[in-house]
């Protein structure tokens, strides 16, 4: 628990997609600090027990919880509301799978798979994967977002101008976000929390954890803003720096081929050179290996870059 919080919001106050008309749990001054239970994005169906069998009976009605929403007392449309990310209390349990028809490689892993990870919550090691690589952790919220003007329930799952599903893993403790406000009261919520992730997320899924988050929200009066932007407190890689990296590409006219070639290679390289099955080298490119877009601007070709961390194998 946190001592110095101005208010605790329980998982069991949690919700699925963004919709301006759910009441707000709690009401908040500018300034407040606020401890939130979060569950993990299964919403509970996967637990330290789980098996494969079990990823084709997750209700996808039931993806995604974020907890909240909470009422910032005088936040208006125009305004930004501020979000300092003061800290997280890991669970020390998460899961990462393959869930067929999800993932930017679905084509190429059509059967599910599931990794059930046991972490130290208190020092926060690195997790052992495979029992051949263990990755660095960092925790950060998934989802994390304001609601929006439009009327009616909105899926959570695509990210949008007001935040949402992110997926950013630079969102962690010491980061401050930036999101627009559409609505009064701003309606913020977040969950969706993960042990580590990879830029790209690229099988769909991180190290899914639940976990606490501490939070300081705050308001910038009538500064327009069209979409999240935020400051990070220092270096964003050092966790996984400092042995190097492997790097595939992918070059062409699209950038989204390119992202699969570039990752498609990274499996092939995993598969030949650390003898992990194909599914195992793909989850693992999800939970700690960054697409990045290396060049944008010599047409006709672009060129898309795979980084993954030696320190993994170390």
């Amino acid at each position: 628990m946190c001592n110095n919080c101005d208010y605790t919001i329980h998982g069991r106050h949690h919700h699925f997609g963004w919709d301006r008309s759910i009441p707000p749990v709690a009401t908040v001054a500018p300034g407040s600090s606020l401890h939130f239970e979060c569950l993990d994005s299964s919403g509970g169906q996967l637990t330290k027990d789980s098996t494969v069998a079990d990823i084709g009976a997750l209700s996808f009605d039931k993806i995604n919880p974020v907890t909240g929403p909470i009422h910032v007392d005088g936040a208006e449309p125009g305004d930004i509301l501020k979000v300092q990310i003061d800290g997280f209390e890991p669970s020390g349990f998460g899961w990462t799978a393959n869930i067929p028809g999800f993932g930017l490689l679905a084509d190429q892993f059509e059967d599910p798979a599931l990794n059930i990870w046991s972490y130290d919550a208190d020092t926060m090691a690195p997790a052992l994967y495979c029992d051949i690589a263990k990755v660095p952790l960092k925790p950060f919220a998934g989802t994390i977002g304001v609601a929006p003007a439009e009327p009616g329930l909105h899926s959570v799952v695509p990210p949008r101008r007001v935040g949402g599903n992110l997926d950013i893993r630079d969102l962690a403790a010491g980061t401050t976000l930036y999101l627009p406000v559409e609505v009064t009261g701003a309606l913020f919520s977040v969950g969706d929390t993960h042990a580590a992730q990879g830029d790209g997320e690229v099988c769909g899924t991180a190290i899914e954890s639940p976990m606490n988050v501490t939070l300081t929200l705050d308001l910038i009066k009538q500064t327009p803003l069209k979409f999240p932007r935020f400051t990070t407190p220092g270096p964003v890689t050092r966790h996984l720096d400092a042995k190097g990296y492997e790097v595939t590409t992918g070059i062409g006219t699209d950038l989204m081929t390119g992202a699969r070639d570039a990752l498609s290679a990274m499996v092939d390289l995993l598969c030949r050179d650390y003898g992990l099955s194909a599914v195992n080298a793909y989850m693992l490119c999800s939970v700690c290996g960054d697409l990045r877009i290396s060049e944008i601007v010599d047409m006709p070709n672009w060129v898309v870059s795979f980084y993954l961390p030696r320190i993994v194998f170390e």
